[in-house]
């Protein structure tokens, strides 16, 4: 039977034998909204948690409006989030030059004028300022003290200048924040890389084992900080894997974002019974697999549903290679799965958070890897280079035999397997 799967921009295919039958784990199908922007603009009007958005901008009446947008690597539908925003803008008496759109880059590369363009469309690049947020750059920054875990909060100083703040984000499952949106706008999103380092450097703590979101320590000071900056209102989304909106949230920075986490759960949360012996999945395409560095996300998914000592075969592009430069240098040491964890755990860097993300997965399984990377390099990722999802797909088969278990995760990003009894 054939299978396919996401690649790139494009979709690669492979075939099993018949008698084998894969568990399929997807995420849960929920319809896109009919009229998501007639939705949008209700949003706004009947935020939760907080009065309908022109009221508090009358009331407020800000001088410096700032807005965060995602960065090219979270699929945002700015087409159905912005025209309602600007609308209400203008309602509001807010001008355009009062209005900064700021990219919460993280630590990931700035944007060209280029990528804005495709991202966020001519209109916005025309009529406002944009900004890429530079964790490096001291002149953008300002420090605001310690946060619970004692570690400096160096965050964006146009954020925390705002008279209005606004974000806006995607909410999906995340690897060790428990799921994104809301919180992670601001940190990591705004912050310094040392600010980064510090948050990502307690992943090692809870990544084995998953805490459920209320609980979760490192999503709690991620809460902790985005009130410390000041988040006047969020608007997030909920999409499926044909990238239709089908939750809207606005308003309050936990209230909305807890209604999309609910949403998030029902749709990518998938239960299972027991673990694998061979998991094919991909990274969900453009721009989910743009990189090594994001695709990733997709292969510790793909680790929950794999037994110990089994295979996972994972598609991802990764056109523009490793995605982070410090990533790529603790990549090219050429150590050890083993060693590299070991070294995160005593001495975090940021960057080489990932190495480890890749290593933990690798020190006990077999991991092939199809993408657009060498075979040396694809060896880098302690993976196994294969030309074609078939090719790994057929090594696995005589591996194992027939009698082996299979699954089938197409959409290896977006969905979240969860043990359950």
């Amino acid at each position: 039977m054939k299978y396919s799967l996401a690649y790139g921009k494009l979709h690669v295919e492979f075939s099993l034998p018949d008698e084998i039958k894969p568990l399929t784990i997807l995420p849960g199908k929920k319809e896109g909204l009919a009229e998501p922007l007639k939705e949008m603009e209700a949003m706004l009007e009947n935020p939760m948690g907080t009065p309908p958005l022109v009221d508090m901008l009358k009331r407020k009446q800000p001088k410096k409006v700032v807005v965060v947008l995602n960065d090219i690597t979270r699929p945002t539908p700015y087409k159905i989030i912005l025209p309602p925003l600007l609308k209400t803008f203008a309602e509001a008496g807010v001008k355009d030059e009062q209005v900064t759109f700021l990219i919460a880059l993280g630590i990931h590369d700035p944007h060209t004028e280029k990528q804005n363009r495709e991202v966020y469309g001519d209109e916005l690049v025309d009529r406002f300022t944009i900004i890429n947020h530079n964790g490096e750059n001291p002149d953008m920054l300002v420090n605001l003290g310690r946060l619970d875990s004692e570690y400096d909060f160096v965050v964006n100083k146009l954020a925390v200048e705002a008279d209005f703040l606004i974000t806006l984000g995607v909410v999906m499952p995340h690897y060790f924040a428990g799921y994104s949106g809301g919180r992670k706008s601001i940190l990591p999103g705004l912050v310094s890389k040392q600010t980064v380092a510090a948050n990502h450097a307690r992943m090692v703590e809870i990544m084995d084992d998953l805490p459920p979101i209320d609980n979760n320590p490192i999503s709690l000071e991620m809460i902790a900080a985005a009130r410390k900056v000041g988040v006047n209102f969020i608007i997030n989304v909920v999409t499926n894997d044909a990238q239709e909106v089908v939750r809207i949230v606005a308003g309050d920075l936990e209230q909305a974002w807890r209604k999309a986490v609910d949403v998030s759960i029902f749709m990518f949360e998938v239960p299972f019974k027991e673990q694998v012996d061979i998991c094919v999945a991909c990274a969900s395409g453009y721009p989910r697999d743009i990189n090594v560095y994001q695709a990733q996300k997709a292969l510790d998914h793909a680790d929950r549903i794999t037994r110990p000592g089994g295979t996972i075969i994972l598609a991802g592009e990764c056109p523009t290679g490793w995605g982070e430069d410090v990533f790529e240098e603790w990549i090219k040491r050429k150590w050890s799965a083993a060693k590299v964890m070991e070294e995160i755990k005593r001495n975090f860097v940021l960057g080489g958070h990932k190495a480890y993300g890749y290593a933990k997965v690798a020190v006990d399984k077999e991991v092939w890897l199809i993408s657009s990377l060498s075979k040396e390099d694809t060896a880098l990722v302690w993976a196994k280079k294969a030309n074609t999802v078939q090719e790994a797909v057929d090594a696995a088969c005589k591996k194992y035999g027939p009698k082996a278990s299979w699954a089938y995760m197409p959409e290896g990003s977006l969905s979240l397997p969860i043990h359950k009894e």
